[in-house]
């Protein structure tokens, strides 16, 4: 006799969504000097975060947290114009993701996302045996009217969209978002994802409409607040939608470290907006590096720059494994029409320093 094991797991590649630095690192036997490949934080969190932290490890982390993450959510409400029972907050934007697929489709529905696209939405779309239909970038940047078209095409339950996107870090205006939202079927989900939202000009972000029933908008605190590690994100759309959370989320998924300290980075604005600032110099020195060395940097709206190496799939693979040589981290896009750029994250200027000493060589 075995155990019972759930078909569509049975079915799945045992295999993660990508492979982390650290199992590099570790099949290297040497660590990354630069780290520059998946789109961290690398300036760290705000002063006031870590010391929120100290605080909770000293006088409440022996607690259980607030299930509700309620003075968490009131601080992301409050600035947002939204109500609390607009909101509701998840370990990292992974995790609600996988929590909006459970939601809201079921095994065999088809699910819309690009081709390319940010790979761990597709990693729960396949792990609930939901069917994933993806559709073309087209000039490095998500089709939004081609989305839309497939989307009702195919009946679709749900559409996947990132703005500013990963892994391309292209972007669309507010008015192009609002559009694509409206020729969407009403009957099929939207999810916005908005990590990099902190990082983009103004006027990426379109106006929140709590009356749209159809699409939830996602945030995090992994990217421009420096808090990766701890898995603090948030959602946020129509009530009768967030509602829905509450009857199948891991009510104790957003710890007490990770509450105190998001809230605390939401009161550092100061120390939020040099951090952005950071990140724009950043991206451009990377452009630069880029343009000096003969390869063309597309132009980013996140922390992170995706170049385009001039050559093919295997070209760009021989880039990462020979920066990798050289000590840096960095990733590449991997579905075809993108598989021959790579991506490289924003970091700190001795990490920038390093990338701009060895690609020279490597080239």
């Amino acid at each position: 006799m075995s155990v019972k094991i759930n078909p569509i797991v049975a079915a799945l590649p045992d295999t993660v969504p990508f492979v982390a630095p650290e199992e590099v690192e570790r099949a290297r036997g040497t660590a990354f000097q630069a780290r520059l490949g998946a789109n961290e934080g690398n300036f760290g969190a705000a002063p006031a975060a870590v010391e929120a932290m100290a605080r909770a490890a000293q006088d409440d982390v022996w607690k259980y947290c607030d299930p509700t993450a309620f003075h968490l959510r009131e601080a992301l409400a409050e600035p947002l114009g939204i109500p609390l029972d607009a909101l509701v907050c998840g370990p990292g934007i992974d995790g609600l993701l996988g929590l909006i697929v459970r939601i809201f489709s079921e095994p065999g529905d088809r699910i819309v996302s690009s081709l390319g696209a940010y790979p761990t939405f597709n990693y729960h779309v396949h792990a609930y045996g939901r069917q994933l239909v993806t559709v073309p970038y087209r000039t490095y940047h998500e089709d939004l009217e081609a989305l839309a078209a497939k989307a009702s095409d195919v009946g679709a339950s749900m559409i996947y969209v990132s703005n500013p996107d990963n892994p391309m870090g292209t972007w669309w205006d507010g008015d192009a978002i609002a559009a694509f939202v409206e020729a969407v079927d009403p009957n099929i989900l939207i999810i916005l994802d908005e990590a990099y939202g902190e990082t983009a000009p103004a006027g990426t972000l379109p106006p929140i409409d709590l009356d749209r029933r159809n699409l939830i908008r996602l945030r995090t605190f992994s990217k421009a607040y420096g808090l990766a590690g701890l898995r603090v994100g948030y959602a946020f759309g129509a009530p009768a939608l967030i509602g829905l959370f509450n009857r199948v989320r891991d009510h104790f998924g957003v710890n007490i470290m990770a509450q105190v300290a998001a809230r605390a980075a939401l009161s550092s604005s100061d120390w939020l907006a040099q951090t952005v600032q950071q990140i724009a110099d950043g991206r451009e020195a990377i452009a630069a590096i880029a343009q000096s060395n003969g390869l063309e940097p597309i132009a980013s709206a996140t922390n992170f720059v995706t170049i385009d190496c001039g050559g093919d799939k295997g070209h760009a693979e021989r880039l990462v494994a020979g920066l990798a040589e050289r000590q840096i981290f960095v990733r590449k896009p991997m579905a075809p029409g993108l598989d021959h750029c790579i991506r490289v994250s924003v970091g700190r200027p001795e990490e920038i320093d390093l990338l701009a000493a060895q690609l020279p060589h490597l080239l």
